[in-house]
């Protein structure tokens, strides 16, 4: 008797396979290729087994493709996404059942032979060679998990995965060498194991795991009789089988697998009777696959999320390597993205704006001091049905990571980055300029980083109201948002150190552009986008520390492997007296300037309004010292509108401006979102200029139902305006011409 080996193969086999490999393999029974007998005699005495031998006996396994599952900051399922749904699972978790009906249906002697099956190859040539066609394969599990092997190889390439399947018997000479491999150093249970993870069982299912939760709802361990005899039927062909789609054609297959389990004693009759007798109750459960399954909205972070795999070089120093990487799946991914904070980011986000309003809001929340991502939000829902008003374009971000390809111009809210770098210089929030409604200045008073002027055209700037002229100090200018102020200060803080300042607080143009550098830049005529504007505006609640936004947290690979992942990198950009004085200047906003209808009462807060030219953008950007938030509204699709006598959310707007609708939207994600925490803002005295003469009340042109009446403030000159701050429009600057947006 032959001796066998561990596994249960026997060593005997491997030498008649070698001899099968060059003299019986024409007869095409390993894959059911039909040849004549005496054909496949002729190709016998021509082969030989040093011919066999050449044959290279390294099979590289490549790990097999699985379920990627990103998490929450708590570890709640955001989604689960797969180039190939599946998920690994030792032999011990698999049903006792499912093992022997593979085994019994696919190849009822693994146990007794070594790679290939010497009766099976005899008793399918006889039968082949009697039809004159391909009446029966010989094709062993260790084979067919070698094939199985290929094809994963080939992953989604059609050409690898039509040489992997292609009916030669070049590749069955292949097969078979690497079939002899597998069975010397892998042994019978690994082999099972794997082929029960590797195969593709239909319904987008590969590997048994997969496949029992698709049809049943259940673990793999936890298949009966004939839930597992009908699994270990699907193998056959997937589609013919589909219980699904046919399940008369499924029962059927069931019970010849339970047929054939009662033959090889697996079962008894008593069992096999008893089991063709139930019928199939399936409990489907529908394929989850994508960041279009997140929840609450967060399919636009999930997204995110995956470019930043498939583009940070931490994943990988090539695109080939990311992507890799990423259709491998098997990884579980802990993000930034709170629960909490999601759920009020994407309330917020659909509040005020119907998912097919002729405008869009994009909600982004950044947590000051960490970089940490921690919601974004969307009023149109993340998908490709546009009938249902669904998209994937990210609104947060740009065109590299899924979004715009430059941003949006960010209006007003542009401005508390030239009040901080003429801080900065050393000016004095006390600093004031007297002017009237428009002013004109000229371009070369303006230098670029390169030491030349910015131009030598005359910009003329204008206010919104006739009535906004007279002195302002920091203080009020910022509170107003006065554009003549803004272009002053500029020119005297610089126009070179305002930009650099831009850039320092993480103001970014997409696609490596860098910052044009004109003067309007500070009325925001430069595009940027909501997350960008939220890591600004953190800057300043984090004292002055700028710090790279970040969505994950850590990942592990399907086997416990830490990766590397992005790391936050926090750097000082300005003082933090410099950051304190913006805090208490931009508390004033919300307090009695342009966002008073986005303030919130229960803790301190500050932020700024923004509404381009034509009103074709509009912000409120805002924070407390634990949560900074942008909010951005305006046209996404095609040419941008102006939201002039315009319906949202079933609301109309003469006009929108940054007070109020981006502000309200603000307001009701950051409430959502902080908890019972409080912190406060570091209290500093701001120096103010000598309060005007008889300071006029104006009327805001763009008062409206819902809009405040303008009040003069009577607060002392501390922290806050000493004279009205009416501002409800929230706009501001320049689509070219000559800034009369507001903020």
């Amino acid at each position: 008797m032959a001796k066998k080996r561990s596994g249960g193969g026997l060593t005997g086999t491997q030498q008649a396979a070698k001899f099968l490999g060059v003299s019986v393999l024409s007869g095409a029974v390993l894959a059911g290729i039909a040849l004549p007998a005496a054909g496949a005699l002729g190709l016998a005495a021509k082969g030989t087994v040093e011919g066999f031998d050449e044959i290279p006996s390294n099979l590289k396994t490549p790990p097999l493709s699985q379920r990627t599952t990103i998490l929450d900051s708590e570890g709640g399922l955001i989604a689960t996404v797969y180039s190939r749904d599946r998920k690994v699972v030792p032999l011990e978790k698999i049903s006792p059942y499912m093992q022997k009906a593979i085994v019994a249906i696919e190849d009822s002697r693994f146990y007794e032979h070594g790679a290939i099956d010497l009766k099976g190859v005899l008793r399918a040539i006889n039968k082949n060679a009697q039809s004159g066609g391909v009446s029966e394969g010989a094709s062993t599990l260790t084979q067919q998990y070698v094939k199985n092997v290929f094809v994963e190889e080939a992953g989604d390439d059609p050409e690898k995965v039509a040489q992997a399947t292609q009916q030669t018997i070049g590749r069955k000479v292949r097969e078979l060498k690497y079939a002899i491999q597998v069975e010397e150093e892998l042994g019978k249970k690994k082999i099972l194991e794997n082929y029960l993870n590797i195969t593709f069982f239909g319904q987008q299912a590969y590997g048994i795991e997969a496949a029992s939760q698709r049809y049943f709802s259940k673990p793999a361990a936890k298949l009966n009789l004939g839930e597992a005899a009908m699994m270990a039927g699907l193998v056959q062909s997937p589609s013919r089988f589909d219980p699904i789609n046919d399940l008369q054609e499924a029962t059927k297959r069931r019970n010849i697998v339970l047929q054939r389990m009662a033959d090889v004693g697996d079962i008894s009759q008593a069992e096999f009777e008893k089991a063709k007798a139930e019928p199939i109750k399936l409990k489907v459960k529908s394929p989850k696959n994508g960041c279009i399954t997140a929840v609450d909205g967060a399919g636009f972070f999930c997204d995110y999320v995956r470019k930043t795999i498939l583009n940070d070089p931490v994943f990988g120093k090539t695109a080939e390597e990311r992507q890799k990487l990423w259709n491998l799946g098997g990884l579980t991914v802990r993000t930034t993205l709170d629960p909490k904070a999601q759920a009020a980011a994407n309330e917020a986000a659909v509040a005020k704006i119907n998912k097919d309003d002729p405008v869009a809001a994009s909600v982004v929340q950044i947590q000051p001091g960490t970089g940490k991502i921690v919601s974004m939000g969307q009023s149109r829902p993340y998908g490709l049905d546009q009938k249902q008003h669904q998209t994937t374009l990210n609104l947060a971000v740009g065109s590299k990571m899924g979004g715009t390809t430059y941003g949006f111009q960010v209006g007003s809210t542009f401005k508390p980055i030239t009040a901080a770098a003429a801080l900065e210089k050393g000016m004095s929030p006390a600093q004031s300029f007297n002017d009237p409604t428009e002013i004109t200045v000229s371009e070369k008073d303006y230098t670029r980083c390169d030491g030349k002027p910015s131009g030598y055209a005359d910009w003329k700037v204008g206010n919104e109201l006739e009535s906004e002229k007279g002195m302002y100090d920091m203080t009020s200018a910022l509170g107003k948002s006065i554009n003549t102020y803004f272009a002053r200060l500029e020119q005297m803080a610089g126009l070179c150190e305002t930009l650099t300042m831009a850039k320092k607080v993480g103001y970014e143009r997409e696609l490596g552009k860098p910052i044009k550098q004109s003067p309007s830049a500070t009325l925001g005529s430069i595009e940027s986008t909501p997350l960008d504007m939220a890591s600004v505006y953190a800057t300043f609640a984090n004292r002055g520390i700028y710090c790279v936004p970040v969505a994950i947290e850590s990942i592990k690979t399907a086997n416990g492997e830490k990766l590397n992942v992005p790391q936050t990198k926090c750097t000082r950009a300005m003082s933090d007296r410099t950051a304190d004085m913006i805090n208490q200047m931009l508390k004033g906003v919300v307090e009695d300037g342009t966002g008073t209808r986005a303030g919130l009462s229960d803790r301190d807060n500050a932020g700024k309004t923004g509404t381009t030219n034509d009103r074709k953008d509009a912000w409120f950007v805002g924070y407390t010292p634990n949560l900074s938030t942008a909010v951005w509204v305006g046209d996404d699709i095609g040419e941008k509108k102006s939201m002039y006598d315009i319906t949202i959310g079933g609301e109309y707007y003469d006009k929108v401006c940054g007070g109020c609708l981006p502000g309200p939207i603000w307001r009701i994600a950051m409430t959502g979102a902080l908890g019972d925490e409080a912190p406060s803002f570091v209290d500093v005295k701001i120096p103010r200029a000598e309060k005007p003469k008889d300071p006029k009340k104006d009327k805001r042109d763009d008062d409206k139902p819902g809009d405040r009446d303008d009040k003069p403030s009577d607060k002392p000159t501390v922290t806050i305006p000493t004279f009205p701050l009416p501002d409800l429009t929230g706009g501001d600057a320049t689509r070219g011409g000559n800034g009369r947006g507001r903020g």
